[in-house]
């Protein structure tokens, strides 16, 4: 079956479809047919070697190539023994969790990693969505997040902070989305109260907030400073110019100073993307797509996302 690998670190031009054997469902697991993927900054940082510090160095050739890709929508190809409530020809969406290879046509994934997409959604722009049960577990079960609560988002426009967006206005927050200029116009028809040019206006301009999701990692101490009494901050970025004294930092949040910056990376399973399902179906979020490029065109994905200014998701079409 064709996948996206690489066998060195490097610009998004390491990057090319190779042939690799297909999976089996093993017992526990499904098998997916895979429709798209999204992506995530996390796979250019690991593509890259900037966070090598976290995955291991990795020499080439040591251990063959290396693959990417972490979400996936999909359908079920087969089950594997022990596995109950999936049957081939279902509409999947997952996550793979610390694991990548998800850019690929099939996937062999434990079933606790999958639940049942949307219905009557696209599954080539559901593959925009998985990523949300990170803004999910940060808004309700990190910072609990309540009506009526001013809430700051930054980096409003990418994958995360649009879906963060859309959740937190349905939460009742008050929402401020920090962005770019060209897309303060997307971040307000996503529900947010305030849009502002994080160029032109700092976070200390814009008052108190009692919770602060930051999924850009830079400055970590400027958006601290801006919560409230009481306020919370959630971050699933670091720094990956300065990977050392950024999660410095937000280690010694937790002794210092009162107001702690609560940091974890996504790792969902299937009562996390089941909740994504039904807010989807409620209609409180929906996907944002930048473009879809087909998987031939993976390092081109890789460069688009690295140039910035990217408006949700782009994703990769499989099929």
């Amino acid at each position: 079956m064709r996948a996206a690998l690489y066998d060195e670190y490097g610009t998004p031009d390491v990057l090319y479809v190779g042939n690799v054997p297909k999976p089996e469902a093993g017992p526990g697991q499904v098998l997916v047919r895979v429709a798209a993927t999204s992506v995530n900054g996390g796979e250019l940082h690991a593509r890259s070697g900037r966070i090598r510090f976290l995955t291991g160095l990795w020499a080439r050739g040591e251990q063959g190539p290396k693959r990417t890709g972490i979400d996936f929508t999909g359908e079920i190809a087969a089950v594997g023994p022990g596995v109950s409530g999936f049957a081939p020809g279902d509409r999947v969406w997952g996550v793979l969790g610390r694991a990548m290879g998800s850019v690929a046509e099939f996937l062999a994934v434990p079933a606790n990693r999958v639940a049942h997409a949307p219905r009557e959604l696209d599954l080539v722009q559901a593959a925009a969505l998985p990523v949300g049960t990170t803004a999910v577990t940060a808004l309700r079960d990190k910072a609990k997040l309540r009506a009526g609560e001013r809430l700051l988002v930054r980096g409003a426009s990418g994958g995360v902070g649009s879906i963060a967006v859309q959740l937190g206005a349905a939460l009742g927050a008050r929402v401020t989305g920090l962005a770019g200029t060209r897309n303060l116009d997307l971040v307000r028809e996503l529900g947010a109260a305030e849009a502002v040019d994080y160029r032109k206006t700092g976070v200390a301009e814009l008052g108190r907030f009692d919770v602060v999701l930051d999924t850009v990692g830079t400055d970590l101490r400027g958006s601290r400073a801006a919560l409230a009494p009481g306020g919370r901050m959630v971050s699933i970025a670091f720094d990956t110019e300065r990977p050392v004294s950024s999660i410095g930092y937000i280690l010694g949040s937790t002794v210092f100073g009162k107001q702690r910056v609560r940091f974890f990376s996504g790792n969902p399973y299937q009562a996390d993307l089941a909740e994504l399902t039904r807010l989807t179906e409620n209609g409180l979020i929906a996907p944002v797509v930048d473009r879809v490029h087909p998987l031939a065109d993976i390092a081109k994905a890789h460069q688009d996302l690295e140039s910035g200014g990217v408006r949700g998701k782009i994703l990769v079409e499989i099929g």
